[in-house]
């Protein structure tokens, strides 16, 4: 079975963007760019929402990425994609297949083929509802720290509760932490 997980940058009032989608809170440095170069070269299957698709579809291919994070860039390329979508009409970034409905259908489906694993990246409107069906194996949050006082939840329209332990931490140097969860239950 293949394990899905999510990863998101979040503040510490609990937001994983500002109001108007603003993201410029973002506190990345070179430490932390082992662990997207990691991340980006599994090869897993990258899971996003139409919002998160197009920033991501937007910077990744150019020059500008190519140039600045080469080993990042060449992952985000080559890795195989799927943006959920009811609105987009089509999804032109190189390996890349749109699905239209079905969300918690899907990803349960990709769960039980064989493959590589799932990863979340960004992509709020995505968690909520896959976190409610179990379907999230782990949530990897790099907290910064920031508060900014409003903004969007990664959690927004969650019913009920949900409980997780934690099986990792670690710190960085600019305040950073990497909070690593399982489902509790």
């Amino acid at each position: 079975m293949r394990k899905v997980t999510m990863f998101n940058l979040v503040t510490l009032d609990g937001y994983f963007a500002g109001p108007g989608g603003d993201i410029s809170w973002f506190a990345v440095d070179e430490e932390f760019q082992p662990i997207a170069e990691t991340n980006s070269t599994k090869g897993n299957t990258l899971l996003f929402g139409r919002v998160t698709y197009e920033h991501m579809a937007a910077f990744w291919p150019t020059d500008e990425a190519l140039r600045t994070q080469p080993v990042v860039a060449r992952g985000m390329n080559e890795s195989p994609k799927i943006v959920f979508s009811r609105t987009l009409a089509k999804a032109d970034w190189a390996n890349t297949r749109l699905v239209k409905d079905d969300l918690v259908g899907e990803v349960r489906r990709l769960k039980q083929g064989s493959g590589k694993d799932l990863t979340i990246i960004g992509s709020g409107s995505l968690v909520p509802p896959l976190a409610a069906a179990g379907l999230i194996d782990e949530y990897q949050f790099m907290l910064n720290p920031v508060a900014i006082g409003q903004g969007r939840s990664l959690f927004e329209g969650l019913q009920g509760p949900l409980r997780l332990k934690l099986i990792g931490s670690r710190s960085f140097r600019n305040g950073n932490l990497l909070l690593t969860y399982a489902p509790a239950g």
